[in-house]
This record gives C-alpha cells, sequence and structure tokens, in this order.
C-alpha cells in the first residue's frame, strides 16, 4: 500500500485554490501534535484560557489554508450534538440563579460550565480538523503506523475506510429491493421486523465478501503485515512548528495557572 506523500496530499491543499502551511508538515507530528494541544486544551480550567485555546486553532485553520466558512459549518453540526446539553446544564447545576422557567432556576455555575465545555469542544475539535483531518486515510495509517500503534488497529482503520462505500453500496442495493417488493417503511412490527433482516442480511454479506476478499489477498501474498513505503523524516519545519505549538500549549497552562 505504498503512497506518494507529496502529490496527494498537494492535490488536497489545493483544492480549493489555497495553499496551507499545515499539510507539507510530517504526518506523525501533526498527530502527536494535535494530542498535545487536546489534552492541554482539556486541562485548561478558566473561560479566558479555554478562550485563548479557541484562538490558537483559529489561527491554526487561518494558516492551513482550510476554507473557513465550510470548515466552520462542519464544526457548527458538532455543536448541534452538545447543544441539548449546554442549555440544560444551567439548570442541572446549583448555584446563583440567573433566571427561571417553569419552575426551574438556572445557575451562574452551571452557565460558566456549558461555556467551558463549549470552548473546550470547539478548540480541540477544530485542532483536530486542521491537524488531522487534512490527512487522507492512507497517510493517516501510514502515520500511525510508524508511530508505532498496535498494527491490527491501524489495519482495521485501513480496511474500514476501504470498504465503508462498499457496505454502503450493499446497503442501496438492498434498500432498492425492499421497495421493488412494494416495502413502505412505516411504525409498526412489520418495518422493524424488515429492518432487522435488513441489517442481518448486510452482516451475512459482509462475512461472505470478507472472505472473499481475505482469499484473493492471501492470492497476492497478504501475510497480515501492512507492507509501507513511505518513509517519513522530520525537516526543519516540522521541527520549527512543534516546538512552537509546544510553547504556546505552555503559555496556556502558565496562563491558566495565573
Amino acid at each position: 500500500m505504498a503512497h506518494a506523500l507529496g502529490p496527494r496530499e498537494k492535490t488536497l491543499s489545493e483544492r480549493d485554490g489555497r495553499s496551507g502551511l499545515i499539510v507539507p508538515l510530517d504526518p506523525r507530528m501533526r498527530i502527536v501534535m494535535a494530542s498535545v494541544f487536546g489534552v492541554v486544551t482539556v486541562a485548561l480550567s478558566s473561560i479566558a484560557a479555554l478562550a485563548a485555546a479557541l484562538a490558537v486553532s483559529l489561527s491554526l485553520m487561518a494558516v492551513s489554508g482550510l476554507p473557513p466558512r465550510q470548515t466552520l459549518k462542519r464544526m457548527a453540526m458538532m455543536d448541534g450534538f452538545i447543544v441539548l446539553m449546554l442549555v440544560l446544564l444551567p439548570f442541572s447545576i446549583p448555584g446563583d440563579p440567573i433566571l427561571t422557567v417553569w419552575g426551574f432556576a438556572a445557575s451562574w455555575q452551571g452557565l460558566w460550565q456549558a461555556v467551558e465545555i463549549a470552548l473546550t469542544a470547539n478548540a480541540v475539535i477544530l485542532a483536530l480538523m486542521v491537524l488531522v483531518g487534512t490527512m487522507e486515510s492512507v497517510t493517516l495509517g501510514h502515520a500511525l503506523h510508524r508511530l508505532r500503534c498496535p498494527e491490527a488497529l491501524v489495519n482495521l482503520l485501513m480496511f474500514t475506510v476501504r470498504y465503508i462505500e462498499v457496505l454502503r453500496e450493499e446497503y442501496l442495493r438492498l434498500r432498492g429491493a425492499m421497495r421493488v417488493r412494494g416495502f413502505r417503511p412505516g411504525t409498526n412490527w412489520h418495518t422493524y421486523r424488515s429492518f432487522g433482516y435488513l441489517v442481518g442480511m448486510m452482516l451475512v454479506r459482509a462475512i461472505e465478501r470478507s472472505e472473499r476478499i481475505l482469499g484473493a489477498m492471501k492470492c497476492r501474498g497478504y501475510t497480515g503485515r501492512m507492507l509501507l513505503l513511505q518513509e517519513y523524516s522530520l525537516t526543519r519545519p516540522d521541527i520549527v512548528f512543534a516546538a512552537g505549538l509546544s510553547a504556546i500549549c505552555l503559555s496556556l497552562l502558565a496562563f491558566d495557572l495565573s
């Protein structure tokens, strides 16, 4: 599974007519620094420090060359999963009341905790999108393997990315067959039972396909190990970026403690 990092990543960085500073960096370093930044951000406790961490993530997005509107729109989709929790949190934590809605009092302590969670989640997710989300899946798998991640997990990631579309096509074929036979979903036991049969048939066909794929790979010499032809090496820009982001993380911790 050879992968030429330079040409492929250049295509990703320039597909929107932009040239960023993040994509050419060593993928291993990007994964490590994203993890470091995430751990540091989660460790912060003051709103000012978390706001500064979010500003750092926005700065990374600016130098990465990613389209701001599309990137922030994707991040807003993540916020949709936690907005309900953030709205209910002020009403579930006791403290100094802000207002009362239908007999339920919202507290300042709950509001500040909701703000902290929102800032933390957005800062970490945006940094991951910039540093890790801009990688090709093959590049991510190679980098994780070079970082000595468990080979079984790396192989699982690679095969999942490769065959997730195959499973989607299989699902669409089965759903098309159900519609041809007059199936219309509703809120009844027939619908639930039909979807159960659908999931079971997908699992059966997935097992059969995986056995055929494994046999084909063994015929081509696959022994359970991922062969990598791409070698990574740290360059001066990688070291400068890692040192700069590490210094920023230390500054965030110092600012939070002060």
